[in-house]
């Protein structure tokens, strides 16, 4: 496997965990004032009787600070107390949730996490991992498709694969080098016994812009970045890595129906604490955002920003974090070549 376009950087460093599309984080506003309802959880003793802070450690406007700023905009009425995002970009999300490991856990500082930081991990940017943290919940699902351009001879993923394999470095497939974009991708390539060349691109904007241009011959994308470009007829899904067919796709492939039971491929942003926190109050969040994770307009508002709700509790988001955890460590060569 090699690389084009790639800048020079640090050895065991490689490239930057996803941060969607931030065109829509205009979504988010108002939300508070729209008066999402939802029902009050059942407290641990009077927690919490003052703000949480939120911290999200992306930039304003990227996929992950949108989605959770629903999710900040319902807390008033989901926890009676306001949970304020704290925005702290840098190092792929690392110097956040590095701020977060450090907190009190008291119950008054959450944070955000996606696959991105067990990536990051796998290719030394930190020596944080998702076990350095207590899991609360898994709320907003955004499932990732391959996707080539329209103009491309694949029509199915079943072609796809099988020019992938009887020519192996050729196909360009663009990647956030060492994130989570570069992790399904490797996936794909494992699973079905291919070799890819990688382009690198620093975010999912700038390499869909490239595929539409035919600069590469395929990435992975997902609704927010790719699905206008589809209904132009620009570019093509030819599989997505969800459990079931998506709604907004519904003539598009889950890997799973093709046979690939492994290649589940999704961005699941979550919410943690730092280590230590009280489980009781663990058990309190947990609580309250599944509940919000049953209430229609929130789920409305989530499928509008690209996402789908797939609520998972401490213990089912910490299986969920061990697995992909294992998969990203196991393909860690891949990212490292």
């Amino acid at each position: 496997m090699f690389y084009d376009g790639l800048h020079q950087m640090a050895r065991g460093r490689l490239g930057r965990a996803l941060s969607s599309s931030g065109a829509i984080a205009s979504l988010t506003l108002g939300l508070a004032a729209g008066g999402l309802a939802a029902s009050q959880a059942v407290y641990a003793d009077d927690y919490p009787d003052h703000a949480i802070e939120f911290i999200v450690p992306w930039s304003p406007g990227g996929g992950s600070d949108a989605l959770m700023r629903i999710i900040s905009n319902a807390a008033q009425e989901t926890f009676g107390q306001p949970m304020p995002v704290i925005n702290m970009p840098g190092v792929s999300g690392t110097i956040g949730l590095k701020e977060l490991a450090q907190k009190d856990p008291d119950g008054y500082t959450v944070g955000q996490i996606h696959e991105g930081l067990m990536a990051a991990n796998a290719t030394g940017l930190t020596t944080l991992d998702w076990d350095d943290f207590q899991p609360i919940a898994s709320l907003a699902s955004s499932p990732q498709y391959l996707v080539v351009n329209a103009d491309s001879d694949w029509k199915t993923f079943e072609e796809f694969a099988e020019y992938a394999k009887a020519h192996p470095g050729e196909i360009r497939v663009g990647a956030t080098l060492g994130g989570i974009p570069h992790v399904h991708a490797a996936m794909i390539e494992d699973a079905i016994g291919a070799q890819f060349r990688y382009v690198g691109f620093e975010g999912t904007g700038a390499r869909i812009r490239s595929l539409v241009g035919g600069h590469i011959d395929a990435s992975i994308g997902d609704i927010s970045s790719s699905l206008e470009f589809v209904k132009n007829d620009d570019l093509r899904f030819l599989a997505v890595g969800s459990k079931e067919r998506l709604e907004q796709t519904p003539d598009v492939p889950t890997f799973k129906e093709l046979g690939y039971d492994d290649l589940k491929l999704s961005i699941n942003r979550g919410i943690v604490a730092p280590k230590g926190i009280d489980p009781a109050k663990v058990e309190t969040l947990a609580k309250g955002f599944e509940t919000l994770s049953r209430n229609p307009e929130f789920i409305s508002r989530v499928n509008k920003a690209g996402a789908e709700v797939e609520f998972m509790g401490p213990q089912a988001y910490a299986d969920y974090l061990a697995d992909v955890d294992a998969t990203i460590k196991r393909l860690s060569g891949k990212l490292a070549r």
